[in-house]
């Protein structure tokens, strides 16, 4: 099965269907990693704050690099311009790759001069070691800062599943040609005992996992579901033989319940 691809407004072209890594850590990460990828993922997503990539980096040594797209995160330990390359250069070494297909700021600060980090981001790009610049949990206001900047970011990974739908968030992106990604799609799980989400379910022989995260794609946004189990990486791949109707879309999108599930004390998300 081939996963389709999004074209990220820089000409990257980024799988919509990943393979997460939160909170999978030493030998069993590097294991599930293989797997995803025997399976057929080829986005594979970590994060320095996973305090995984030196476990995700043997994963991807059976795979040509070419085959693959890496996503990683900068940590607020470096939100300093002057560490933005530090930090890149310790994630690739972990990694043991020579360049990231999209490096991502995990959660950005204003205090801590986020557009200069951005700029420097632009920079490792310019060098070869980064393909694609990024963010994760910013709002329209923070884009807009950059923007005012003319600065540019082609992907904004952001917390969005069934009981968290950021219309707003999503149609701005969209709008900006600004791709989304999501992450937790599937609601720490919250979403596999839903009963609407069972009920479309059935009709079309899926889970509501999978009905969740084609309700995801067919809204334009890229997926990451993480899984350690072989037959939930399977699962989460095999959802390309169906498609769920206008109206059964409209009957997700009525979950919201602007639910967040992540809210560290140093998030923007007000801003």
């Amino acid at each position: 099965m081939t996963v389709p691809k999004k074209k990220l407004n820089d000409g990257t072209e980024i799988p919509m269907l990943g393979f997460g890594t939160w909170q999978i850590e030493g030998e069993k990460c590097t294991e599930a990693v293989k797997t995803a990828i025997e399976v057929g993922y080829r986005h594979i997503d970590t994060a320095f704050a996973y305090y995984n990539e030196s476990f995700v980096g043997p994963g991807l040594k059976d795979i040509s690099r070419d085959e693959l797209f890496v996503t990683t995160k900068l940590w607020r330990e470096f939100h300093d311009p002057k560490r933005v390359e530090e930090a890149c250069d310790r994630s690739l070494k972990d990694l043991g790759i020579d360049h990231l297909d999209l490096y991502l700021i995990h959660w950005p600060e204003r205090k801590n001069s986020f557009p200069e980090m951005v700029h420097e981001m632009h920079k490792l790009k310019e060098k070869g070691k980064i393909r694609s610049v990024g963010l994760c949990n910013s709002t329209i206001h923070h884009i807009q800062d950059l923007y005012n900047q003319k600065l540019e970011i082609a992907v904004n990974q952001i917390e969005f599943h069934p009981f968290l739908v950021q219309s707003e968030l999503l149609k701005f992106c969209l709008t900006h040609n600004i791709a989304v990604t999501a992450y937790s799609p599937l609601a720490r799980g919250e979403a596999l005992n839903n009963e609407l989400l069972k009920e479309i379910g059935q009709k079309y022989g899926k889970s509501p996992g999978q009905v969740t995260l084609k309700w995801l794609m067919q809204k334009d946004i890229i997926v990451i579901p993480k899984s350690s189990s072989e037959p939930h990486m399977r699962e989460n791949f095999e959802i390309f033989d169906f498609k769920l109707t206008e109206e059964e879309i409209l009957k997700v999108d009525g979950l919201n319940e602007n639910k967040r599930l992540i809210v560290p004390d140093f998030q923007e998300f007000d801003y």
